[in-house]
């Protein structure tokens, strides 16, 4: 049966662009049954950018109350927290041992966090880089390789990400056998990236979301913020270069969207068009918010479903990780 694998950061909050970008596309994955499908918190990975404990685990929470607000189909597949899986750890560190320091130098984000100190007086190109930004790749390879995961649903910033865990675990099958399933990224070029607030793409580090569980009123007041040119609300418009219209369009039927298209082209308020995106965002979203509500008062319901889920990601890793070591030599001295 083909495996697949999705991680999920905790860094605060999802908002919309998350939703249309990759929790809707994996939620609708989750219901297959010809496939076995691994859905794990990434907490650890949460670390390389957050030193805030109590952000950390609130937002561990708000991620997990997300996925299952939503429809997760747990029973389906297995979902679980990252931290609740110490073989991958482990896995991590014997991967390690196996890349080559010249792969990690090529990773995007160490790159541009180089690239940026550089631009400073100072020239320290190693400001604030830590080694968890510098080898969070390797993490991020284990995660995927411990379940000897075949497809790896991600965005296009994150193929490198697929092609460095593919490298890693065509090192370590070299050395010591084929053990690794070298996975494959799976980039869906009709997902949606979805338009922030000010016009850039909606990213936590811009500044810029819509969260996707606001409040009816905060919702409101952050759709009335979103950038719009002055044109009069007589004038037709294009909206294949509005952000108004983009976000209808991710949530909205093929016919709705071909509705509202022809508002534009007669002319359409931007004040009237950001209270209908409103009301449709809103409508679509009260029942998943109300659930959201009811899960962030039920932690321990919450963790239980993440500790069955662990139990059951061990069943994979624990055997694995046992014949990984014996593989490099860690084995009982008498045999």
């Amino acid at each position: 049966m083909e495996i697949t694998l999705t991680g999920i950061t905790t860094t605060g909050a999802p908002h919309l662009g998350n939703y249309v970008g990759a929790i809707l596309p994996a939620i609708e994955a989750s219901r297959r049954q010809d496939v076995q499908s691994f859905y794990f918190l990434a907490d650890y990975h949460a670390l390389v950018k957050c030193q805030d404990p109590a952000l950390v685990h609130r937002s561990r929470l708000e991620v997990a109350a997300t996925w299952l607000a939503l429809g997760l189909e747990v029973d389906n597949v297995i979902f679980y927290a990252q931290t609740d899986i110490p073989e991958i750890l482990e896995l991590t560190w014997i991967l390690t041992c196996v890349t080559a320091k010249g792969l990690m130098n090529r990773a995007h984000a160490y790159k541009a966090a180089v690239a940026e100190n550089l631009a400073d007086p100072d020239k320290d190109p190693d400001k604030a880089v830590t080694m968890g930004l510098f080898s969070y790749p390797i993490l991020m390879a284990a995660d995927i390789l411990m379940f000897k995961a075949s497809k790896v649903p991600v965005g296009k910033d994150q193929t490198q990400h697929l092609e460095m865990a593919r490298d890693i675990a065509a090192r370590f099958n070299y050395l010591y056998g084929e053990h690794f399933v070298l996975p494959e990224a799976v980039v869906d070029e009709k997902a949606s990236v979805l338009v922030g607030l000010d016009g850039r793409k909606m990213s936590k580090s811009y500044g810029n979301t819509i969260p996707l569980f606001e409040p009816e009123k905060a919702l409101r007041k952050l759709i009335m913020r979103i950038k719009t040119n002055s044109l009069p609300p007589e004038a037709p418009k294009d909206p294949d270069t509005c952000t108004l219209f983009q976000i209808y369009q991710a949530f909205a039927t093929a016919d709705e969207s071909a509705a509202i298209r022809q508002r534009y082209a007669q002319g359409i308020g931007w004040g009237e068009m950001k209270q209908v995106l409103f009301e449709y965002l809103n409508a679509r979203l009260t029942e998943p918010r109300q659930r959201y509500q009811e899960l962030l008062e039920k932690p321990d319901h919450i963790e239980q479903i993440l500790k069955h889920g662990a139990a059951r990601a061990r069943e994979y890793s624990v055997p694995f990780l046992h014949q990984l070591r014996r593989a490099v030599g860690i084995r009982p001295l008498g045999g």
